[in-house]
């Protein structure tokens, strides 16, 4: 079983970024996080590396229903989704399917939160 959804796209990094981030917004998820790995990388180790961003995704309603159930499971939160650059003009946007890693608290509540939760995130990289 893969543990992500993805997509490759025939379009610039940046712009990848823009639409993933408005399709998650329709979905209810607003990006806690971003993470830079290409200036990342520069930074702290002086080694380039392609476009990378890590976007930290959050559906407060469902984060709020999470909590509810598991106190601990924002050690999970939030939802990652990647965005490479490929070549100038591709690029693969892949998210987390939340399914995978919460098949480890062992709670059934949890599992169909994360399902609810896994396809608002596949619907949002499917409609790139």
């Amino acid at each position: 079983m893969k543990f992500y959804f993805e997509k490759k796209v025939g379009y610039g990094f940046d712009e990848a970024v823009e639409r993933i981030t408005g399709e998650l917004k329709k979905q209810g998820f607003g990006i806690l996080t971003e993470i830079d790995m290409h200036e990342k990388f520069r930074e702290k180790l002086g080694k380039e590396f392609r476009k990378y961003r890590i976007l930290g995704a959050c559906n407060p309603a469902l984060a709020y229903r999470a909590v509810h159930i598991e106190d601990k499971i924002g050690t999970m939160l939030p939802c990652s989704v990647i965005v490479q650059e490929l070549s100038p003009d591709q690029t693969e946007v892949a998210a987390i399917d939340p399914y995978v890693s919460m098949k480890e608290t062992g709670s059934s509540q949890l599992l169909d939160l994360a399902s609810e939760a896994g396809e608002l995130l596949k619907k949002a990289v499917d409609n790139l």
